[in-house]
């Protein structure tokens, strides 16, 4: 029998997330994405940044391991790559992500390890108290950004098809169900997957609400071939209104675990093979 999605609370834990906040429902899907998978918690790694979506190994009952600002995802690379039996997925916001982390995002993107990264983007910077983030909008106003915000949205969809990215979609945590269904589709995607979650800040983000979000998006329909990378940068360059689904997959990139020589005779995880203490010391030494 496949796991209650219930397996994944924790006891007792107080979430420190606003009433309302898109992540309340981030966090069920999640749970009960990984149940209707059967992936147990002792299977399942959750590798997350700074901010309110970097909360979330805080409440849910896995492994995981909380990264520095902006480098998570080099964090869930090097777990995938030490142990490619663990499912892996890398949550953080559009602030660490594609900010402090642009460049870890970048050649993430370039490596292909076989993770999910969720980037929630609520287009703000919810922990530290509203400042505009690299995916606001023009003219987006805060409390720091008096006159509006003057910089180009930072385009992740985009950025990430032009670069191949093997699996790239964006999803809407308004609709449960279908969010649900394209992470499950993602965890099972082998490669470097991205989706572009919509999830509403509501205490700092008045203009981009659920409201906002439910009038201003769409879903691909089937006429639509993800393997076609110019039409999938030209739906993700269309930001009048928000395309949701799978933009774009890439089924001629192999993951990163799969190109390395370690895994080429022996595919058992690295804390399972013995230490050879001579070639160790032979390494060492030539390095003298």
């Amino acid at each position: 029998m496949k796991i209650s999605s219930k397996e994944y609370d924790l006891d007792e834990v107080e979430i420190s997330w606003c009433p309302g906040c898109g992540n309340y429902s981030a966090l069920k899907v999640m749970k009960e994405a990984l149940a209707e998978l059967d992936i147990k918690p002792h299977e399942f790694v959750l590798v997350s940044g700074i901010g309110q979506a970097g909360k979330f190994p805080h409440f849910i009952k896995a492994q995981s391991f909380n990264g520095l600002h902006g480098r998570y995802l080099s964090a869930a690379l090097g777990i995938k790559a030490s142990n490619p039996e663990l499912t892996v997925i890398a949550v953080s916001g559009d602030g660490c992500t594609l900010s402090e982390g642009g460049n870890h995002f970048l050649h993430t993107i370039r490596y292909n390890p076989d993770i999910v990264n969720i980037l929630h983007n609520n287009q703000v910077y919810g922990l530290t108290k509203g400042q505009a983030s690299p995916t606001s909008q023009l003219g987006f106003k805060t409390k720091v950004q008096v006159f509006g915000v003057i910089n180009e949205p930072f385009n992740a969809l985009a950025v990430a098809i032009s670069l191949n990215a093997s699996f790239v979609a964006r999803a809407f945590v308004g609709d449960v169900d279908k969010t649900k269904a394209l992470l499950k589709e993602a965890i099972n995607h082998k490669g470097y997957a991205l989706i572009d979650l919509l999830c509403p800040c509501v205490t700092f983000n008045r203009v981009n609400t659920f409201r906002w979000y439910k009038e201003n998006s769409y879903y691909i329909n089937d006429a639509h071939d993800p393997y076609d990378q110019v039409k999938a940068i030209e739906l993700a360059l269309d930001t009048s209104r928000l395309a949701l689904g799978v933009l774009y997959k890439n089924a001629n990139r192999r993951p990163y675990n799969e190109n390395v020589r370690i895994y080429n005779e022996d595919k058992s995880p690295l804390y399972q093979r013995d230490l050879n203490k001579e070639k160790f010391k032979k390494l060492f030494e030539s390095f003298r």
